[in-house]
This record gives structure tokens, C-alpha cells and sequence, in this order.
């Protein structure tokens, strides 16, 4: 069964007639009327039936035609959107995003989109990184907001780095490191650290584990969080440490102190990703918005954070 055979049922039915609907379609009756038959035919019943005017839907063509007429408006409306979507001419830009990343970097982009493209309208979705890169494997949303995990996507999206930025330990604030302007990789040899789960982060323990062997320890991972407040708050009640970028300081967070590290050309990417193929005018309007982060346009040590 194909569409083109269900729309011309639905004409037979608004024309009342096999004849003027052969004409609307511009079919030969004999045409149509074989069209119909197979349709029937494939149903395993009736219709349609002839009276004294033309043709009537029987009370299964009925059922028939109700069913048919959602499910073809879902299709045509599928069909223009791939259509616009493939131009590049999308109306709704959907975008993932870090929460604790995004006042800093997407905010300021939407509203630059906002003033050049009123018309768009855009869905945000506060996803952690694997979710968004996940979410674009699917088609589920245009453009991510991820941090350096977004790289392993580079082959299949586009990339764009938008900040590189330091590194923050966070300890409980009553920590004996606490109190330091700087600490070194060497001197969290003995703590333990909050891990995360792959699904969440792709490979971020992996790339803390590497950090850590690099300094000549191995480290030890006491349990998994599923977002950085829930991180935060395992550092206070397991008296355990995060590693993580610097924008973490703008977090609020009771109980905990952040602490730059000290270790030369150790840092941390942000990264904006989106799909591939003709960019849409939104998108790529949304993706050079996004700022360059504090640390390129010039260094300094994050604020600790109480």
C-alpha cells in the first residue's frame, strides 16, 4: 500500500464520484477505479459502494478514511521538515548544554540569535555530555555544548573549540590543601576522588586516571556522580576531591573550597558541536555567537568558592 493510493481513495470519497475524482487526479477512470480495487483487495473488504450519485465509503472505508487522514498529515508534515531541514531553512534549533557551562557561554549566544533570527525558535535540553552526544547521534538535537569528551565525535560532527581552560581542584573546605593559593597533580596522591559514570562523562576518569599516572600515582575512584552538584556535595560528605575546569568556581556550593592546579599544559576543552551537512542559517549563527572563554582571552587564577 502507498500513499498515492490512499490520498486517491480519500478524493473518491470527498468527489462522491469515481469520475470526477479520476479528473481531479488526472487519471483515467479505468485507472483509478483498478487502484481502488487493489486497495480493497488488500484489505480483505469493501470500501466503497455504488449509489444512485456515485460512490459512498462503507462503514469499513469510513473507519479507513479516519484512520488515514492523521497518519498522512503527519507524513506530509515529516516530509517538509526533513525537506527544510536538509536546506538548511529549520525553524526550531534545539540545542544540549552543560548547566554549569551554560550561563557563561550559551546565554550570551541566544541572545545574540534572538536579535538576528526572532523567527527561530529554540528548545534547550540540559543534558550531561554522553546524553548530548548521544541525543546528536540520533537527531535529537542540532547543536551540543560538551566539554573535551565531545572530541571522540569529531569524525562524525563538526567541532569547534571554544575555550581552554584551567584546572580546579575542589576539596572540603576545611581540607588541609585548602588553604593554598596552588596545589600540585603529586599532592593529591592519598585522597580519594569522586568518579563519574562513562555514560555521563565519556572518559573523563580515564583522562583523570592519566593526569594522576602522569604525577606518578594511580587514583583511587571512592564512587560515581551523576552531575557536578551531586559531585559537590559528595566532596563534603566523603571528604573526597573533584578535579574539574575552572568555570566550576561560579558554582554555587556550601562547604567546599576550589584550588587551581599547578601543572603546565594540564587543561581542559569546551567544545561546541553540531550536525553535519548544509548548516542551517540558526545554527551556524548560534555556533559563532558562543564566546571564547576568560582563559583565551586572558589568564588569571579562579576565585575560590565558599
Amino acid at each position: 500500500m502507498n500513499t498515492d493510493t490512499v490520498r486517491a481513495f480519500l478524493v473518491v470519497l470527498e468527489e462522491g464520484s469515481l469520475n470526477r475524482a479520476a479528473v481531479r487526479l488526472h487519471l483515467a477512470q479505468s485507472s483509478l477505479t483498478r487502484q481502488m480495487q487493489s486497495l480493497e483487495h488488500e484489505l480483505g473488504g469493501l470500501l466503497l459502494e455504488r449509489t444512485a450519485g456515485g460512490v459512498a465509503a462503507t462503514a469499513a472505508g469510513q473507519d479507513f478514511a479516519r484512520r488515514m487522514k492523521p497518519l498522512l498529515a503527519g507524513f506530509d508534515e515529516a516530509v517538509e521538515a526533513v525537506r527544510q531541514h536538509a536546506r538548511g531553512q529549520r525553524s526550531t534549533l534545539r540545542v544540549g548544554y552543560i548547566l554549569s557551562a551554560g550561563r557563561i557561554y550559551l546565554n550570551p549566544a541566544l541572545a545574540v540569535l534572538r536579535r538576528e533570527h526572532p523567527e527561530v525558535q529554540v528548545k534547550l535540553f540540559d543534558l550531561s555530555p554522553g546524553e548530548q552526544l548521544e541525543a546528536l547521534r540520533k537527531g535529537e538535537i542540532d547543536v551540543a555544548l560538551v566539554g573535551q569528551e565531545g572530541a571522540v565525535a569529531a569524525k562524525d560532527f563538526y567541532t569547534r573549540r571554544v575555550a581552554t581552560l584551567s584546572l580546579v581542584v575542589v576539596l572540603p573546605e576545611q581540607h588541609p590543601l585548602a588553604g593554598r593559593e596552588r596545589v600540585r597533580m603529586e599532592d593529591l596522591r592519598e585522597e580519594l576522588f569522586i568518579g563519574v559514570p562513562d555514560a555521563h562523562v565519556p572518559g573523563r576518569d580515564r583522562w583523570i586516571t592519566r593526569l594522576c599516572r602522569q604525577a606518578g600515582f594511580k587514583p583511587r575512584f571512592l564512587m560515581e556522580s551523576d552531575s557536578l552538584v551531586h559531585a559537590l556535595s559528595l566532596v563534603v560528605s566523603e571528604r573526597a576531591v573533584v578535579i574539574a575546569p575552572s568555570y566550576v568556581c561560579d558554582v554555587p556550593a556550601a562547604g567546599v573550597v576550589s584550588v587551581p592546579i599547578d601543572a603546565p599544559g594540564v587543561t581542559w576543552d569546551f567544545l561546541v558541536v553540531w550536525q553535519r551537512g548544509k548548516v542551517a542559517p540558526a545554527v551556524k549563527a548560534l555556533v559563532q555567537a558562543i564566546p571564547a572563554g576568560p582563559e583565551l582571552q586572558g589568564a588569571k587564577a579562579p576565585a575560590k568558592s565558599r
